[in-house]
């Protein structure tokens, strides 16, 4: 690929697609097949239009690299896709920009550190122990289970124990059915690109705004209580609320807190759910993976529950979730606004226009991947991994803007499928056939049903 300062500046090639729609109908008939036709016809910048937007596919990671890491200013955030996570939860981490978002990051990042969430490691282990317990009947009566909403619930249990302490469980119960009704309606808007605010007098979009209405109240109680009491209860909003600006000494307003709860409680659950329902699919799917894994688990861990400290010595459990994010990452389009005229790959990308970056495109580039649709862990070895392009596999984004919670959801989800996979096999019913349903994030269709198979 011609390297992103090169002077050549010709218009990228392209499909123009439907007279008005431009891609449009394909987009939404199959968003991650349409990204890859294009990649695998056009090559590495692909021009095309979404409506009457214009936009571009950036497929190789020199042109990953270059958009969110060498010149990430110029492409900024203020894109229709963040406007409509604004609206669920207003101006947090994920969507915010400039020097805002700079100061939020700052306040946020002590919360992350590695320390802080090692502490939280025996709580995600004890919640998954408990949804063992909760599978108990499904698995006496060949019940099958519907995976997807299993880790759901799961991993938003998770998340809420750690942004507010074990005293809220009846307030992470209404956060979930909230969410329930967001996330549905977030994919819809999102796969049809209904892009109008949720302000009209119709029921889907009162119902929208009484969920948004319901984790608001929720979020402003906790924190209107955690104002009174003023002590560090150990969680992430507790750091959240001591954090100092270093030049001012300010910390968050209740609304700066209340918009950063929310956005990590929607890509706190979100986001490793979909990577936990991929991994239950896929090792189904490959009992010689999964054989594998569950060697390393019994050398290690001899079917005592796992602990923080055996994270090192479960490489391979590791290198079974990251080979999943590799084929289906949990979002699975990160878009951009262009703020200047630019060059990528010798290619004019004008001012106004998008570009989109696809991991699940670049996450099976041939030329970085061998065999890229194969599920081969081994790829992720740390020999195997030192030596491929930083940029050719980033489900987190990458450079500056590179998700918070990164480890916090490697460590959740490396230790949830550590315990789960130390009593359970879990295999795909009959008739069910495991292919992405792609919007804002990346699910298997259906709910995952799947049946529990004892290991002895």
């Amino acid at each position: 690929m011609t390297t992103a300062t090169a002077t050549v500046t010709r218009r990228p090639p392209g499909h123009r697609g439907h007279l008005i729609m431009g891609i449009l109908p394909d987009v939404r008939r199959d968003l991650l097949g349409c990204m890859s036709t294009l990649h695998r016809q056009y090559g590495d910048v692909v021009g095309y239009r979404l409506g009457p937007q214009r936009a571009h596919l950036i497929a190789h990671p020199d042109g990953v690299k270059h958009v969110l890491q060498d010149h990430v200013k110029n492409y900024t955030k203020e894109h229709l896709t963040y406007r409509m996570v604004r609206w669920l939860t207003g101006n947090g981490l994920l969507v915010s920009t400039g020097d805002f978002w700079l100061r939020q990051r700052r306040l946020a990042q002590p919360a992350f550190h590695r320390q802080r969430i090692a502490g939280m490691a025996a709580g995600m282990v004890r919640r998954t122990e408990a949804m063992l317990q909760r599978w108990e009947p499904a698995a006496a009566n060949g019940t099958p289970l519907g995976i997807s909403e299993e880790m759901k619930r799961l991993t938003l249990t998770i998340v809420g124990e750690a942004l507010f302490g074990t005293s809220v469980e009846d307030q992470t119960e209404r956060v979930g059915v909230a969410f329930t009704e967001l996330g549905k309606q977030i994919a819809e808007r999102f796969r049809t690109f209904r892009m109008l605010p949720p302000v009209l007098p119709t029921r889907y979009d009162r119902a929208f705004r009484a969920a948004r209405a319901s984790l608001q109240e929720t979020v402003r109680g906790i924190i209107a209580t955690r104002r009174e009491r003023g002590d560090d209860s150990g969680d992430l909003l507790s750091m959240l609320m001591l954090a100092r600006d270093e030049d001012t000494g300010e910390g968050m307003t209740d609304e700066q807190l209340g918009a950063e709860v929310m956005t990590m409680l929607l890509a706190g659950h979100e986001t490793t759910a979909t990577a936990l329902s991929w991994t239950w699919g896929l090792l189904s799917k490959h009992p010689e993976a999964e054989a594998r894994m569950h060697a390393e688990l019994d050398a290690v861990l001899g079917g005592r529950a796992p602990t923080l400290e055996d994270m090192p010595k479960l490489g391979y459990t590791k290198q079974v979730l990251e080979e999943t994010m590799r084929l289906y990452p949990s979002v699975p389009i990160f878009s951009r606004t262009v703020d200047e005229d630019d060059v990528i790959g010798g290619f004019h990308i004008p001012k106004g226009t998008s570009v989109n970056l696809c991991p699940y495109v670049t996450q099976r580039h041939p030329d970085f991947w061998e065999e890229p649709d194969a599920f081969r862990p081994e790829r992720f070895a740390p020999e195997a991994a030192a030596k491929r392009h930083r940029f050719a596999y980033f489900p987190f984004s990458g450079g500056p803007r590179m998700c918070i919670g990164s480890g916090f959801t490697m460590m959740e989800a490396q230790l949830i499928v550590a315990t789960v996979a130390q009593h359970y096999r879990l295999r795909e019913a009959p008739g069910f056939t495991l292919e992405p349903n792609a919007n804002l994030t990346l699910w298997p269709k259906g709910e995952l049903p799947m049946y529990l198979e004892r290991r002895s």
